[in-house]
């Protein structure tokens, strides 16, 4: 493996009603599901939903990275 890797970056935002650390986890899986090849994420923001003075639940933005196959790898 090189490390001379080109990456693309995707943006996302995931959900929880447990938490802050859960709705990275839920979108970074959910994410795996129709990408290859992630290799790293970055918080970009935190949010959540209120309802009747209680959080609901939390909104994370992610900047998803993955990297880019070799043409070869892909024939």
């Amino acid at each position: 493996m090189s490390g001379d890797n080109v990456y693309r970056v995707t943006e996302i935002v995931g959900t929880s009603t447990d938490g802050i650390d859960q709705a990275i986890r839920n979108g970074v899986q959910r994410a795996s599901q129709t990408v290859r090849n992630l290799d790293w994420f970055e918080v970009t923001e935190v949010r959540g939903h209120i309802e009747e003075d209680q959080i609901e639940h939390y909104q994370v933005g992610l900047k998803i990275g993955f990297r880019l196959e070799d043409e070869a790898a892909g024939a």
